[in-house]
């Protein structure tokens, strides 16, 4: 980004630092274009953001098949987070080959949970969930409502990158959500922040596009909240005004249960 002009924008009181860079899709006030732009090439995206965009890489085949009750039956012992981030860890997902770490959940002491999609080449590479610049992003998204990582949990919806960074097969998401599933049991977090399309998708069925920012009660009573993801956010700073609507729900629903 070093061809990039950075600047700060003051938006409803709080500074977010923005990028002041061309972008390479039309922008748009049409909510229904927001979430689902003309995808940029690869080269565009390493360029704008280093990340590698979604390519089209086949599934990494299982060494060795375990049923999914199987898995659920492990998921389930855990009795903290310390002990499922541990069994996280040595779980023999078929994405583990292929990934550098696993990036296991970032747990706080807080009522807010984070769910994002998967792990950037920079958590892969620091085996830390939203990291580099999109992290830098997530952590001013925070700070505007007052929250910093100390008091929330992060977790992605599979544990390891996928090849090239595409997405996640059907089995590769299904092996690792009873592992979220139980994490949201031991956490009992009062809101939910899923952030882009794939955790709003596996948790609730939702079309971003149509569904950001409108709150969804859980079976458990946790408030579900979707969200554009820091990345997309990167692309179209614009849409940081629909997300700003959004974080002050959240921090309204966080003080009421205080």
């Amino acid at each position: 980004m070093s061809d990039f002009v950075l600047r700060d924008l003051d938006l409803a009181g709080v500074r977010w630092e923005l990028a002041d860079m061309p972008i390479s899709m039309p922008l748009t006030e049409k909510k229904e274009d927001i979430i689902e732009p003309k995808r940029p090439t690869a080269a565009t995206v390493m360029a704008e953001i280093g990340r590698v965009a979604t390519s089209v890489v086949p599934p990494v085949a299982p060494t060795q098949t375990m049923s999914l009750d199987t898995v659920c039956a492990m998921a389930s012992r855990p009795m903290d987070m310390a002990t499922l981030n541990r069994m996280i860890g040595e779980f023999n997902h078929p994405l583990r080959a292929t990934a550098t770490n696993t990036v296991l959940p970032h747990i706080g002491q807080g009522k807010l949970l984070i769910l994002t999609d998967v792990p950037s080449s920079d958590d892969d590479a620091s085996g830390k969930i939203l990291s580099g610049a999109v992290g830098e992003l997530m952590d001013k998204m925070l700070a505007a409502i007052g929250l910093s990582r100390e008091v929330v949990s992060i977790i992605p919806m599979v544990f390891w990158r996928t090849p090239g960074g595409r997405s996640p097969s059907r089995t590769e998401l299904d092996l690792a959500r009873p592992f979220i599933n139980r994490a949201i049991d031991l956490l009992h977090p009062r809101v939910i922040l899923t952030l882009g399309t794939l955790p709003a998708i596996e948790m609730a069925d939702l079309n971003i596009a149509k569904s950001h920012g409108v709150p969804v009660i859980m079976e458990n009573g946790a408030t579900l909240m979707p969200i554009y993801h820091p990345n997309f956010l990167m692309l179209k700073p614009a849409a940081k005004r629909d997300v700003w609507d959004v974080l002050q729900k959240v921090q309204n629903i966080l003080k009421s249960a205080e």
